[in-house]
């Protein structure tokens, strides 16, 4: 269990000021002259040291993927900051928009400043229109008291912070289709390599990181990174943002220890399962792009990178669904086939083809009306999409299907099975009511022949 004074978000239910004023009391912008004081790679080292891991998803070494940037080309760098929150089941960048946008802008100026980046974009989700208004009063804030712009803290470094509104597409969450998007292109995922650290926005060095990866560093870098470490486990260390929703008693975004047993968060914070724990069906554990987890794993795994993948799933964004017993499992999978379908790009042949493949299959499926054969077909068509595109839609459209399979085959056959004998007796039932009539019509057609032709 988390520590109240282990926690980076101080704000993240909105019960205090959202603002400067309750940003300082906070203590965001307390020693921000100080840290922007220490040498560049000093500032990357730290972070590594951390053992921060990307929260958008990937989980790869944030630390590490700032060493990447080159250092001193005499090139315009770049921060952007993914704040395109479009995965099912997530909601957390939202609430440090909405309540403490100050942890973010003061992330953006550190990470900046570390990398070479005179210049920071955050690429908010179009339809998260109240946080962005939050956001631009909190820029506005920064620069008006000279945290960022010319000479930003007192540093003599020059920094400017920028907000842009993608259009709302899925695709947009992947780095490069970012990008894309941010320079005024269709939304479409960029081959790599070349990567973002060498040609990124307008060619130029770019580094791209999730909104709550950019939000607890300047935390990490106040108190250590061996308090950060001291959080959770190796490799997997630190304070999480879960958000918990699906079949429980009480949703809610909550900030946690890294590695806290998955029953313990359903448990404590959304006070149990809808019908009690008896009553769970299944898991997502990371937004609806990660495979699902049967009940007698949920009992058990903990919630970071390495144990989920461990159980054959992942951590990916902590969008915890959980799905009870009264819901139909191949249901909840067919709306998450259909959600991939309708944000594949189209870029690549088999996303493009597969996604909406799937989505059909799944459809029948739901009805009944796939044989263990095709099933198995199916399974199959899941792992030539998975791997083979540029980007990780099509492996998200791929995985939570994989993971329907892999843990509720028994209960597809079935499904199939009742569909079958239901159509046997349909059909049964049918030729005994035509042979009824047939019978009755026959007798009738008897009686009424001539006595002689009777006999």
């Amino acid at each position: 269990m988390l520590n109240a004074k282990d926690k980076v978000f101080q704000n993240l239910h909105g019960f205090q000021e959202p603002f400067i004023e309750g940003a300082l009391q906070r203590g965001s912008w307390s020693n921000t002259k100080e840290i922007l004081s220490k040498n560049q790679n000093d500032i990357i080292e730290l972070v590594k040291s951390s053992q921060l891991r990307g929260r958008g998803g990937a989980g790869f070494s944030t630390g590490l993927k700032w060493s990447f940037m080159p250092k001193d080309t005499g090139k315009q760098h770049y921060l952007v900051v993914n704040a395109d929150e479009s995965e099912p089941g997530t909601c957390k960048d939202r609430e440090i928009i909405r309540n403490d946008p100050h942890t973010l802008v003061e992330g953006c100026l550190i990470a900046s400043y570390a990398i070479q980046a005179s210049k920071c974009y955050i690429y908010i989700r179009g339809e998260y229109h109240y946080e962005y208004v939050q956001l631009e009063k909190a820029i506005e804030e920064a620069y008006n008291r000279g945290y960022i712009g010319k000479n930003a803290c007192g540093s003599g470094f020059d920094f400017d912070l920028y907000v842009h509104r993608g259009a709302g597409a899925y695709i947009c969450g992947e780095e490069t289709a970012l990008l894309e998007s941010l320079e005024g292109k269709k939304g479409q995922p960029r081959l790599k390599p070349p990567f973002p650290a060498g040609v990124g926005l307008y060619g130029m060095p770019t580094t791209i990181n999730n909104v709550e990866s950019i939000a607890v560093v300047p935390t990490i870098l106040r108190r250590g990174p061996d308090w950060f470490k001291s959080i959770g486990a190796e490799n997997n260390t630190g304070t999480k943002i879960f958000c918990i929703s699906g079949n429980v008693n009480k949703p809610c975004t909550v900030e946690e220890e890294m590695g806290i047993p998955l029953k313990e968060l359903v448990e404590k914070h959304c006070h149990g399962v809808e019908g009690g724990w008896d009553n769970l069906k299944a898991i997502v554990p990371g937004g609806s792009s990660t495979p699902m987890l049967p009940k007698n794993i949920c009992e058990s795994v903990l919630m970071n990178f390495d144990d989920l993948k461990a159980n054959g799933s992942g951590l990916g964004t902590a969008g915890v669904i959980v799905v009870n017993k009264n819901n139909d499992i191949a249901e909840v999978i067919e709306r998450f086939a259909h959600f991939y379908k309708h944000e594949s790009c189209g870029q690549c042949t088999p996303c493009r083809e597969g996604t909406g493949w799937m989505h059909r299959m799944m459809q029948r499926l739901v009805r009944g009306e796939i044989s263990p054969e095709q099933i198995e077909l199916l399974e199959n068509v899941t792992k030539q999409v998975e791997g083979h595109t540029i980007c990780a839609l099509g492996d998200a459209a791929a995985w939570p299907i994989q993971g329907l399979i892999k843990n509720f085959k028994s209960e597809l056959i079935s499904k199939y099975n009742k569909k079958l004998k239901a159509k046997y007796l349909m059909v049964t039932n049918g030729i005994k009511t035509i042979a009824l009539h047939c019978a009755h019509k026959n007798i009738k057609q008897i009686n009424n022949m001539p006595k002689y032709l009777s006999l």
